[in-house]
């Protein structure tokens, strides 16, 4: 601080451009980079704005045909009906984890990487067996539908599989670690002395945890947020096996417009379309508060 004006005057260490080992060291991450996200992100985009001839072959003739096209009605709700299924897995996921990652980052040490190590253990296998099971405990004569038929729940099946509701809970059960982590991350960062202040000033639990731990723990919410949020709205995988076709999303568009319609360029204008969503709720969700 300066004692003469009472401004807090901010330290900077010493500053340098990095040299040859630097760049050294950063190239192999540049390289991938260049060859696996700019350089296809490109083609995307030029592809985007052509055409394609009668045979499906891409014909460079630069328009803006398909972008109108992606906000034709029929795939305009596809993308809505896309919009809504993700956030109601991020809202699942953000309700079901946030609790279990306060739990794990407040536990102790020893028991908190055991109890990490159980969020982590679906990542041992497969996701297409992962999926598959869900589809055994879900299906007529699997076991969710067994079991509540033997304690007499219900007198007939559930109709659970290709239905919205089974590709729900496909997105969630895939999704949730990404929820679980940020927000274990932010929460063992958690300075406990703050919520007990907040309890020797007269707060009570709602108040310590609204005013208190969630602000604290934003920037863990917000990277959950969009690590279940942007992936879930591009899925296809789950939608094809748990829906059966009948709920498609705009992953599943792209998809057949790449390998069935063979129509390069409309796929790609919907995979602009997606990457430009994408970049604005990352802008949105990095966007910092005003300070006051």
């Amino acid at each position: 601080m300066n004692t003469a004006t009472g401004q807090v005057v901010e330290l900077k260490g010493p500053q340098r451009r990095p040299g040859l080992r630097g760049w050294l060291l950063l190239a192999p991450l540049l390289l991938w980079l260049v060859a696996f996200v700019v350089a296809p992100t490109g083609i995307m985009l030029v592809y985007s704005f052509c055409q394609r001839d009668e045979l499906g072959q891409v014909v460079f003739e630069l328009s803006l045909e398909n972008y109108a096209r992606v906000f034709d009605a029929t795939y305009l709700k596809i993308l809505l009906n896309s919009v809504r299924y993700a956030a109601i897995t991020t809202a699942i996921c953000l309700v079901a984890g946030y609790p279990v990652a306060y739990f794990i980052g407040r536990a102790r040490e020893g028991v908190r990487n055991k109890l990490l190590m159980l969020v982590m253990v679906p990542f041992w296998t497969s996701f297409l067996i992962r999926t598959y099971a869900w589809i055994s405990i879900l299906k007529s004569e699997g076991l969710l539908n067994a079991l509540l038929l033997y304690l007499q729940v219900l007198s007939a099946p559930l109709d659970v599989m290709y239905t919205p509701t089974a590709v729900i809970i496909g997105l969630v059960y895939s999704y949730l670690p990404f929820m679980i982590l940020p927000i274990y991350g932010s929460v063992e960062k958690l300075d406990n002395a703050l919520v007990e202040a907040a309890f020797d000033l007269g707060a009570g639990p709602v108040a310590a945890f609204s005013h208190v731990i969630v602000p604290l723990t934003r920037p863990g919410i917000l990277a959950g947020v969009l690590l279940v949020f942007i992936p879930a709205l591009g899925m296809f995988a789950i939608t094809d096996l748990m829906g059966g076709g009948r709920v498609p999303m705009v992953g599943n568009v792209i998809q057949n417009q790449f390998l069935q319609a063979r129509n390069w360029p409309f796929g790609s204008a919907l995979g602009m379309t997606l990457l430009l969503m994408f970049s604005l709720l990352f802008l949105l969700g990095m966007r910092r508060e005003p300070e006051r």
